[in-house]
């Protein structure tokens, strides 16, 4: 088996992808995947090499990823608007030995500690890139074309940097059985099914695994099209749905506000979407209210994390109450954890466990980790706290984690605190989630000054995006005097969010 023999079975002429404004079918992307695929091989690479995909959402990323994949190589798939010191912290955890580099992601890359990439060899980037040493994408594709390399269901097939249900971020193991198995049981929930005569709206971020397995692989396996955006704009992508007769649109909560308050937006907008699609975070009941009463169309809420493939829940199905993320889908087993360890009583909210072959393999060299999420018998602890109602429906009511999420993107408070420790005017520093109207949550700091300094806001916010991806910045920062714990040392972040 191979994951990316998804794009196998179906017709050569029918369109598989929309990038740029050029339209690439099943048969053409078969053949610039097989050639690529050759390219790689030729550089010497070998199955289990792990290869950095910095590119957004075209057609770039999709004939790399699936390439690498199919060379029997392990897709690690990054954030082409990460700063380069998170993009070399990134490549070297994973001991990359090749990059592929799109054209969004050549300055970020530019910038990039080569040095500190002992196990990098080979950097690929597009045309026009002024990367010393670079080899040429499209040499690459012009190569002779290979087969594709077995591999088994237990076979690492993409490493996916995320903040886990706990701790700093990490490299989640996600196979080629368990990413093939969640598309397999979202296909299988009542509703939920994509056809061959779909057109997906693709602007979810490739790199995030809800644009990677949903968007992309839900539409691949179905033989469907997916119209790939490289950057969301409300106007320009209902011009983008209705040209292309768009049928299903996948998005985070954001994205369905933005849209909700455009005054000046057509009623019939959404017209040819039969499938709306929300995930990442939870998304506001008084939005999807609004969006309905404007466009006439449900959104249908679900709930997954990285570390399941993503999808846990769908709401598609016909009956699922507002506010809900919905049933499991097919396949997939969800427990209600209460403090003690025992399922909840009905009623009672609990920590969601999962258990299915669609969850990942553990964490990338951190034992410690996976060990604490995942059980011996195999459920995957979320950290994300839930009540069911007498239907199965579940409602998200709180996480147990400290965890941010800022437009469905998980930011973890360590990271971001360690990164402000660096700066020589920062004595300590605590980070928290606080609401936002647009991205769900923002992250705000509160910081001690070291004694005889002075640090201002903007400063403390410019030292971190010079460090960290765009979202993981503080929005806000509150000098204070000191930074409220408890009596075991651990920081009050109740208190600060209440301050």
């Amino acid at each position: 088996m191979n994951l990316a023999t998804i794009i196998d079975e179906h017709p050569a002429a029918a369109a598989a992808l929309m990038s740029r404004q050029r339209e690439t079918t099943y048969g053409e992307l078969r053949d610039q995947v097989a050639r690529l695929r050759g390219g790689l091989a030729g550089l010497g690479l070998e199955p289990g090499d792990r290869v950095g995909i910095i590119c957004a959402n075209n057609w770039y990323f999709v004939a790399s990823y699936l390439a690498v994949l199919s060379g029997g190589l392990v897709a690690v798939p990054l954030n082409p608007q990460s700063p380069a010191a998170e993009l070399t912290a990134e490549l070297a955890a994973v001991g990359a030995r090749a990059v592929i580099v799109g054209p969004a992601g050549a300055s970020a890359f530019a910038q990039v500690d080569r040095a500190g990439l002992v196990d990098l060899e080979h950097v690929v980037t597009t045309s026009g890139s002024d990367i010393d040493g670079a080899l040429d994408f499209d040499e690459l594709v012009a190569a002779d074309p290979t087969p594709v390399i077995d591999r088994e269901p237990d076979d690492l097939a993409v490493l996916v940097f995320t903040s886990g249900t706990a701790g700093a971020p990490k490299a989640a193991m996600l196979t080629h059985g368990s990413l093939l198995a969640n598309l397999d049981q979202t296909q299988r929930h009542p509703g939920r099914a994509m056809t061959a005569d779909d057109v997906t709206f693709g602007v979810l971020p490739l790199f995030h695994i809800f644009g990677l397995n949903v968007a992309l692989g839900l539409t691949l396996r179905a033989g469907a099209q997916v119209v790939l955006v490289e950057r969301f704009d409300p106007a320009s992508a209902l011009e983008t749905i209705a040209e292309r007769g768009v049928t299903v649109v996948a998005g985070a909560p954001p994205m369905w506000v933005a849209w909700a308050a455009m005054a000046d937006a057509d009623p019939a907008a959404f017209a040819t979407i039969r499938l709306a699609l929300s995930g990442a975070s939870k998304l506001a009941e008084e939005t999807t209210a609004a969006f309905q009463d404007r466009y006439g169309l449900r959104i249908s809420e679900g709930y997954g994390l990285t570390e399941a493939s993503p999808v846990v829940t769908s709401a598609v199905e016909r009956g699922a109450p507002p506010g809900s993320i919905g049933r499991p889908v097919p396949g997939v087993e969800i427990r209600l954890v209460d403090a003690d360890g025992d399922d909840a009583v009905l009623g009672d909210s609990g920590e969601i466990w999962v258990r299915g072959a669609n969850v990942f393999a553990g964490y990338w060299h951190d034992t410690d980790a996976t060990e604490r999420t995942i059980t011996p018998d195999g459920w995957l602890r979320t950290g994300d706290v839930a009540v069911a109602d007498d239907d199965g429906n579940l409602y998200i009511v709180d996480r147990a984690k400290d965890l941010i999420i800022v437009s469905g993107f998980n930011v973890y408070p360590a990271e971001v605190e360690e990164i402000l420790l660096e700066h020589p005017a920062i004595e300590a520093a605590a980070v928290v989630g606080v609401p936002h109207p647009y991205s769900g949550e923002a992250v705000k700091a509160y910081v001690v000054v070291t004694p005889g300094r002075t640090v201002e806001e903007d400063e403390v916010i410019g030292f971190a995006a010079e460090r960290l991806a765009r979202y993981k910045c503080p929005t806000k920062v509150n000098v204070v005097e000191e930074i409220p714990q408890g009596m075991a040392g651990k920081v009050l972040r109740r208190q600060l969010r209440s301050a």
